[in-house]
Protein backbone atom coordinates (compact mmCIF):
# COMPACT_ATOMS: atom_id res chain seq x y z
CA UNK A 1 0.00 0.00 0.00
CA UNK A 2 0.97 3.47 -1.02
CA UNK A 3 2.26 6.16 2.04
CA UNK A 4 -0.64 8.41 0.82
CA UNK A 5 -4.38 7.61 0.56
CA UNK A 6 -7.01 9.83 0.02
CA UNK A 7 -9.79 10.13 2.87
CA UNK A 8 -13.21 11.32 2.89
CA UNK A 9 -14.49 12.68 6.24
CA UNK A 10 -18.59 12.71 5.78
CA UNK A 11 -20.81 15.15 7.74
CA UNK A 12 -23.79 16.30 8.16
CA UNK A 13 -25.06 19.32 6.25
CA UNK A 14 -24.24 22.33 7.93
CA UNK A 15 -21.10 20.29 9.89
CA UNK A 16 -18.67 20.27 6.80
CA UNK A 17 -17.03 23.33 7.66
CA UNK A 18 -16.65 22.29 11.48
CA UNK A 19 -15.17 18.52 10.27
CA UNK A 20 -12.70 20.76 7.46
CA UNK A 21 -11.28 22.93 10.87
CA UNK A 22 -10.89 19.36 12.86
CA UNK A 23 -8.78 17.61 10.00
CA UNK A 24 -6.28 20.58 9.31
CA UNK A 25 -5.93 20.85 13.28
CA UNK A 26 -4.85 17.02 12.48
CA UNK A 27 -1.82 18.85 10.78
CA UNK A 28 -3.81 17.82 6.86
CA UNK A 29 -3.66 20.17 4.33
CA UNK A 30 -5.01 19.81 1.16
CA UNK A 31 -8.23 20.27 2.02
CA UNK A 32 -11.47 20.67 0.20
CA UNK A 33 -14.47 21.39 1.66
CA UNK A 34 -17.83 20.22 -0.02
CA UNK A 35 -21.36 19.52 0.31
CA UNK A 36 -21.50 16.50 2.96
CA UNK A 37 -17.92 16.19 3.15
CA UNK A 38 -14.45 16.93 3.32
CA UNK A 39 -11.83 15.25 1.07
CA UNK A 40 -8.15 15.19 1.73
CA UNK A 41 -5.20 13.39 0.90
CA UNK A 42 -2.70 12.07 4.24
CA UNK A 43 -0.40 9.48 4.99
CA UNK A 44 -1.80 6.11 6.13
CA UNK A 45 -1.61 6.98 10.00
CA UNK A 46 -4.49 9.28 9.32
CA UNK A 47 -6.82 6.97 9.31
CA UNK A 48 -6.18 5.41 12.80
CA UNK A 49 -5.92 9.48 13.63
CA UNK A 50 -8.99 11.02 12.15
CA UNK A 51 -11.34 7.73 13.62
CA UNK A 52 -9.85 8.83 17.05
CA UNK A 53 -10.16 12.53 16.72
CA UNK A 54 -12.25 13.85 14.60
CA UNK A 55 -15.51 14.89 17.10
CA UNK A 56 -17.95 15.97 14.04
CA UNK A 57 -17.88 13.69 11.31
CA UNK A 58 -20.31 10.79 10.43
CA UNK A 59 -17.39 8.54 9.46
CA UNK A 60 -13.68 8.24 7.36
CA UNK A 61 -13.84 6.39 4.21
CA UNK A 62 -10.52 5.82 1.83
CA UNK A 63 -11.70 6.93 -1.91
CA UNK A 64 -10.80 4.39 -4.28
CA UNK A 65 -11.38 5.77 -7.75
CA UNK A 66 -13.34 8.84 -9.10
CA UNK A 67 -14.87 8.62 -12.61
CA UNK A 68 -17.44 9.61 -14.94
CA UNK A 69 -19.89 6.88 -16.16
CA UNK A 70 -23.06 7.25 -18.03
CA UNK A 71 -23.82 3.61 -18.89
CA UNK A 72 -23.34 0.30 -17.13
CA UNK A 73 -20.47 -0.69 -19.29
CA UNK A 74 -18.07 2.26 -18.05
CA UNK A 75 -18.87 1.93 -14.38
CA UNK A 76 -17.66 -1.92 -15.21
CA UNK A 77 -14.81 -1.33 -16.90
CA UNK A 78 -14.00 1.91 -14.82
CA UNK A 79 -14.37 -0.27 -11.62
CA UNK A 80 -12.54 -3.06 -12.54
CA UNK A 81 -9.67 -0.92 -13.81
CA UNK A 82 -8.81 0.33 -9.87
CA UNK A 83 -6.74 -1.75 -7.70
CA UNK A 84 -8.60 -3.63 -5.27
CA UNK A 85 -5.85 -6.24 -4.59
CA UNK A 86 -4.23 -3.13 -3.28
CA UNK A 87 -7.03 -2.71 -0.51
CA UNK A 88 -8.68 -6.16 -0.27
CA UNK A 89 -6.85 -9.47 0.97
CA UNK A 90 -8.32 -12.94 -0.71
CA UNK A 91 -10.43 -13.20 2.02
CA UNK A 92 -11.81 -9.91 2.24
CA UNK A 93 -15.28 -9.29 2.70
CA UNK A 94 -16.78 -6.50 0.63
CA UNK A 95 -20.32 -5.70 0.59
CA UNK A 96 -21.35 -2.95 -2.03
CA UNK A 97 -23.85 -0.31 -1.00
CA UNK A 98 -24.55 2.82 -3.49
CA UNK A 99 -26.58 5.61 -3.73
CA UNK A 100 -27.04 7.88 -7.34
CA UNK A 101 -28.25 11.53 -7.29
CA UNK A 102 -29.20 13.10 -10.45
CA UNK A 103 -27.53 10.67 -13.01
CA UNK A 104 -28.43 8.49 -15.78
CA UNK A 105 -27.16 5.32 -13.96
CA UNK A 106 -30.27 6.00 -11.40
CA UNK A 107 -31.14 2.18 -10.37
CA UNK A 108 -28.79 1.93 -7.65
CA UNK A 109 -29.28 -2.31 -7.26
CA UNK A 110 -27.95 -2.49 -10.48
CA UNK A 111 -25.09 -0.25 -9.71
CA UNK A 112 -24.02 -2.27 -6.69
CA UNK A 113 -24.09 -5.73 -8.21
CA UNK A 114 -22.03 -4.33 -11.13
CA UNK A 115 -19.45 -2.59 -8.82
CA UNK A 116 -19.49 -6.02 -7.38
CA UNK A 117 -18.70 -7.92 -10.41
CA UNK A 118 -16.17 -6.12 -11.59
CA UNK A 119 -14.27 -5.98 -8.51
CA UNK A 120 -14.46 -9.82 -8.26
CA UNK A 121 -13.21 -9.92 -12.01
CA UNK A 122 -10.42 -7.54 -10.65
CA UNK A 123 -9.37 -9.59 -8.13
CA UNK A 124 -9.69 -12.96 -9.70
CA UNK A 125 -6.95 -11.49 -12.00
CA UNK A 126 -4.77 -10.74 -9.07
CA UNK A 127 -5.35 -13.63 -7.15
CA UNK A 128 -5.51 -16.63 -9.61
CA UNK A 129 -8.87 -17.53 -8.56
CA UNK A 130 -12.10 -17.96 -9.04
CA UNK A 131 -13.78 -18.21 -5.70
CA UNK A 132 -13.71 -16.05 -2.98
CA UNK A 133 -14.73 -16.90 0.60
CA UNK A 134 -15.43 -13.82 2.10
CA UNK A 135 -14.52 -15.08 5.71
CA UNK A 136 -12.08 -12.17 6.75
CA UNK A 137 -11.80 -8.46 7.08
CA UNK A 138 -14.88 -6.38 6.51
CA UNK A 139 -14.58 -3.75 3.51
CA UNK A 140 -17.98 -1.73 3.44
CA UNK A 141 -17.52 -0.48 -0.12
CA UNK A 142 -20.16 2.11 -1.61
CA UNK A 143 -20.65 3.44 -5.22
CA UNK A 144 -22.19 7.12 -4.67
CA UNK A 145 -23.16 8.38 -8.04
CA UNK A 146 -23.88 12.32 -8.50
CA UNK A 147 -24.56 13.86 -11.52
CA UNK A 148 -22.79 11.15 -13.61
CA UNK A 149 -19.83 11.19 -11.32
CA UNK A 150 -19.39 7.84 -9.10
CA UNK A 151 -16.86 7.60 -5.95
CA UNK A 152 -15.80 4.45 -4.82
CA UNK A 153 -15.26 4.48 -1.28
CA UNK A 154 -14.32 1.91 1.83
CA UNK A 155 -15.54 2.48 5.02
CA UNK A 156 -12.83 3.12 7.60
CA UNK A 157 -15.45 3.54 10.95
CA UNK A 158 -17.43 0.35 10.78
CA UNK A 159 -20.07 2.06 13.54
CA UNK A 160 -20.88 5.43 12.75
CA UNK A 161 -18.32 8.16 14.82
CA UNK A 162 -21.12 9.18 16.82
CA UNK A 163 -20.99 5.65 18.54
CA UNK A 164 -18.67 7.00 21.19
CA UNK A 165 -18.62 3.89 23.16
CA UNK A 166 -20.17 5.58 26.38
CA UNK A 167 -23.77 5.73 25.40
CA UNK A 168 -25.64 2.48 25.88
CA UNK A 169 -27.85 1.22 22.78
CA UNK A 170 -30.62 0.79 24.33
CA UNK A 171 -30.52 4.64 24.76
CA UNK A 172 -32.70 6.30 21.49
CA UNK A 173 -31.19 9.90 22.23
CA UNK A 174 -32.75 12.12 19.48
CA UNK A 175 -29.56 14.07 19.77
CA UNK A 176 -26.26 12.18 18.10
CA UNK A 177 -22.75 12.78 19.62
CA UNK A 178 -21.15 14.33 16.80
CA UNK A 179 -24.16 16.82 16.78
CA UNK A 180 -23.60 17.65 20.21
CA UNK A 181 -19.67 18.00 19.43
CA UNK A 182 -20.59 20.36 17.27
CA UNK A 183 -22.93 22.51 19.24
CA UNK A 184 -19.72 22.82 21.58
CA UNK A 185 -17.39 23.91 18.91
CA UNK A 186 -19.43 27.29 17.88
CA UNK A 187 -19.50 28.30 21.35
CA UNK A 188 -17.41 30.74 22.82
CA UNK A 189 -16.78 28.59 25.64
CA UNK A 190 -13.32 27.83 26.90
CA UNK A 191 -12.89 25.18 29.85
CA UNK A 192 -11.93 27.85 32.49
CA UNK A 193 -15.26 29.00 32.59
CA UNK A 194 -18.52 27.41 33.51
CA UNK A 195 -20.97 25.48 31.33
CA UNK A 196 -24.89 24.79 31.67
CA UNK A 197 -27.18 22.45 30.37
CA UNK A 198 -30.81 22.84 31.67
CA UNK A 199 -32.42 19.97 29.36
CA UNK A 200 -29.84 17.29 28.96
CA UNK A 201 -31.47 14.13 28.83
CA UNK A 202 -29.24 11.34 28.78
CA UNK A 203 -26.53 14.19 29.13
CA UNK A 204 -25.01 14.51 25.55
CA UNK A 205 -23.89 17.76 25.55
CA UNK A 206 -22.22 18.05 28.63
CA UNK A 207 -20.37 14.87 28.07
CA UNK A 208 -18.94 16.05 24.90
CA UNK A 209 -18.22 19.31 26.46
CA UNK A 210 -16.10 17.49 28.96
CA UNK A 211 -14.47 15.50 26.68
CA UNK A 212 -13.39 18.79 24.37
CA UNK A 213 -12.59 20.51 27.40
CA UNK A 214 -10.12 17.82 28.61
CA UNK A 215 -8.67 17.30 25.11
CA UNK A 216 -9.96 13.67 25.37
CA UNK A 217 -10.33 11.85 21.97
CA UNK A 218 -13.73 10.80 21.35
CA UNK A 219 -12.93 7.49 19.85
CA UNK A 220 -10.50 6.67 22.90
CA UNK A 221 -13.27 4.24 23.95
CA UNK A 222 -14.26 2.37 21.09
CA UNK A 223 -12.60 -0.01 18.16
CA UNK A 224 -13.05 0.65 14.16
CA UNK A 225 -13.79 -1.88 11.36
CA UNK A 226 -10.06 -0.98 9.85
CA UNK A 227 -8.30 -1.94 12.41
CA UNK A 228 -8.62 -5.35 10.91
CA UNK A 229 -7.03 -4.13 7.82
CA UNK A 230 -3.79 -5.94 6.88
CA UNK A 231 -1.90 -2.61 4.90
CA UNK A 232 -2.86 -0.59 8.26
CA UNK A 233 0.44 -1.83 10.46
CA UNK A 234 -0.79 -2.27 13.94
CA UNK A 235 2.07 0.50 15.24
CA UNK A 236 0.42 3.14 13.49
CA UNK A 237 -3.13 1.72 15.75
CA UNK A 238 -0.86 1.91 18.42
CA UNK A 239 1.04 5.10 17.70
CA UNK A 240 -2.40 6.80 17.30
CA UNK A 241 -3.89 5.74 20.69
CA UNK A 242 -0.84 6.63 22.63
CA UNK A 243 -0.75 10.47 21.18
CA UNK A 244 -4.26 10.42 22.52
CA UNK A 245 -3.41 9.42 25.56
CA UNK A 246 -0.56 11.75 25.77
CA UNK A 247 -2.76 14.58 24.60
CA UNK A 248 -5.46 13.81 27.02
CA UNK A 249 -5.57 16.67 29.96
CA UNK A 250 -7.07 14.80 32.60
CA UNK A 251 -6.15 17.21 35.46
CA UNK A 252 -8.01 20.04 33.28
CA UNK A 253 -10.12 21.68 36.33
CA UNK A 254 -14.07 21.23 34.76
CA UNK A 255 -17.52 23.40 36.03
CA UNK A 256 -19.95 21.34 33.59
CA UNK A 257 -23.23 20.63 35.08
CA UNK A 258 -26.36 19.32 33.34
CA UNK A 259 -29.66 19.46 34.71
CA UNK A 260 -32.94 17.86 33.71
CA UNK A 261 -36.41 17.72 35.21
CA UNK A 262 -36.54 13.73 34.48
CA UNK A 263 -34.98 12.04 37.66
CA UNK A 264 -34.73 8.74 34.93
CA UNK A 265 -32.67 11.29 33.02
CA UNK A 266 -29.89 12.56 35.18
CA UNK A 267 -29.50 8.55 36.38
CA UNK A 268 -29.13 7.79 32.90
CA UNK A 269 -26.74 10.92 32.11
CA UNK A 270 -24.51 9.94 35.25
CA UNK A 271 -24.20 6.49 34.07
CA UNK A 272 -23.06 7.82 30.54
CA UNK A 273 -20.42 9.78 32.37
CA UNK A 274 -19.22 7.05 34.26
CA UNK A 275 -18.59 5.16 30.82
CA UNK A 276 -17.04 7.91 29.26
CA UNK A 277 -14.37 8.19 31.89
CA UNK A 278 -15.45 11.25 33.15
CA UNK A 279 -16.22 10.60 36.60
CA UNK A 280 -15.76 14.08 38.77
CA UNK A 281 -15.35 15.76 35.42
CA UNK A 282 -19.24 16.62 34.65
CA UNK A 283 -22.32 16.53 37.25
CA UNK A 284 -25.69 16.01 36.78
CA UNK A 285 -28.95 17.46 38.80
CA UNK A 286 -32.50 17.20 38.94
CA UNK A 287 -34.39 20.29 38.21
CA UNK A 288 -36.65 22.34 36.27
CA UNK A 289 -35.39 24.88 34.21
CA UNK A 290 -37.09 28.22 36.30
CA UNK A 291 -34.87 27.10 38.95
CA UNK A 292 -32.17 27.78 37.20
CA UNK A 293 -29.42 30.18 38.54
CA UNK A 294 -25.74 31.20 37.63
CA UNK A 295 -23.36 31.13 40.59
CA UNK A 296 -20.65 32.58 38.50
CA UNK A 297 -20.52 35.18 35.41
CA UNK A 298 -19.34 34.85 32.15
CA UNK A 299 -20.73 31.12 31.57
CA UNK A 300 -22.06 29.07 28.43
CA UNK A 301 -24.86 27.98 28.33
CA UNK A 302 -26.44 25.12 25.58
CA UNK A 303 -29.21 22.71 24.91
CA UNK A 304 -31.35 20.99 22.87
CA UNK A 305 -34.98 21.57 24.67
CA UNK A 306 -37.98 19.55 23.56
CA UNK A 307 -39.19 21.30 20.11
CA UNK A 308 -42.96 20.66 20.13
CA UNK A 309 -43.02 18.83 17.08
CA UNK A 310 -45.46 16.10 18.07
CA UNK A 311 -49.35 17.46 18.32
CA UNK A 312 -50.58 18.46 21.88
CA UNK A 313 -46.70 19.09 23.02
CA UNK A 314 -46.78 22.80 21.18
CA UNK A 315 -48.33 24.83 23.73
CA UNK A 316 -46.17 23.53 26.94
CA UNK A 317 -43.07 23.76 24.43
CA UNK A 318 -43.78 27.35 24.22
CA UNK A 319 -45.06 28.22 27.49
CA UNK A 320 -41.39 26.80 28.36
CA UNK A 321 -39.36 28.84 25.70
CA UNK A 322 -41.09 32.00 27.49
CA UNK A 323 -40.19 30.82 30.75
CA UNK A 324 -36.81 29.98 29.41
CA UNK A 325 -36.30 33.38 28.25
CA UNK A 326 -37.57 35.05 31.38
CA UNK A 327 -35.51 33.13 33.35
CA UNK A 328 -32.02 33.76 31.70
CA UNK A 329 -32.91 37.44 30.64
CA UNK A 330 -30.89 38.50 34.10
CA UNK A 331 -27.60 36.20 32.91
CA UNK A 332 -25.96 39.41 30.93
CA UNK A 333 -22.79 37.98 30.99
CA UNK A 334 -23.27 34.11 29.77
CA UNK A 335 -23.54 32.98 26.21
CA UNK A 336 -26.76 31.01 25.59
CA UNK A 337 -26.89 28.88 22.81
CA UNK A 338 -30.25 26.88 21.74
CA UNK A 339 -30.95 24.08 19.15
CA UNK A 340 -34.32 24.10 18.16
CA UNK A 341 -36.99 23.34 15.20
CA UNK A 342 -39.64 26.01 16.47
CA UNK A 343 -39.56 29.13 13.58
CA UNK A 344 -41.27 31.17 17.16
CA UNK A 345 -38.36 30.51 18.99
CA UNK A 346 -36.64 34.34 19.09
CA UNK A 347 -40.12 35.82 19.61
CA UNK A 348 -41.25 33.58 22.67
CA UNK A 349 -37.90 33.65 24.10
CA UNK A 350 -38.22 37.48 23.74
CA UNK A 351 -34.97 38.09 22.24
CA UNK A 352 -33.27 38.50 19.31
CA UNK A 353 -30.28 36.27 18.35
CA UNK A 354 -26.52 37.33 18.11
CA UNK A 355 -26.74 34.62 15.18
CA UNK A 356 -28.72 31.83 13.91
CA UNK A 357 -27.15 29.25 11.81
CA UNK A 358 -29.32 26.26 10.24
CA UNK A 359 -27.89 22.99 11.26
CA UNK A 360 -29.77 19.48 11.13
CA UNK A 361 -30.88 16.95 13.70
CA UNK A 362 -31.38 14.03 12.42
CA UNK A 363 -33.81 14.64 9.78
CA UNK A 364 -34.80 17.89 11.28
CA UNK A 365 -34.53 21.10 10.07
CA UNK A 366 -33.38 23.43 12.98
CA UNK A 367 -32.01 26.72 14.04
CA UNK A 368 -28.85 27.32 16.24
CA UNK A 369 -29.82 30.69 18.08
CA UNK A 370 -26.80 32.16 19.49
CA UNK A 371 -26.91 34.97 22.16
CA UNK A 372 -23.66 36.41 22.92
CA UNK A 373 -22.82 37.42 26.46
CA UNK A 374 -20.95 40.62 27.50
CA UNK A 375 -16.59 39.56 27.35
CA UNK A 376 -14.80 39.25 30.21
CA UNK A 377 -12.71 42.29 31.33
CA UNK A 378 -8.95 41.57 30.31
CA UNK A 379 -7.36 41.16 33.35
CA UNK A 380 -8.82 38.19 33.79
Amino acid sequence: MENKVTLIATATMGLESLVGREVKALGYENVNVENGKVEFTAPLDAIPRANLWIRTADRIKVKAASFKAVTFEELFEQTKSVPWEKFLPENAEFPVTGRSVKSKLYSVPDCQSIVKKAIVERLKQSYHTDWFQETGALFKIEVAIHKDTAVLSIDTSGDGLHKRGYRPLHNKAPLKETLAAAMVQLTNWHPDRPFRDPFCGSGTIPIEAALIGQNIAPGFNREFVSEAWPWIPVQLWDRAREEAEDKANYDQPLDIQGSDIDHKMVELAEENAMEAGLYGAVSFKQMQVTDFKAQKDYGCLVSNPPYGERLGDKEAVETLYKQLGSTLRPLDSWSIYILTSNEKFESLFGKKATKKRKLYNGNIKTDYYQYWGKRPPRNR
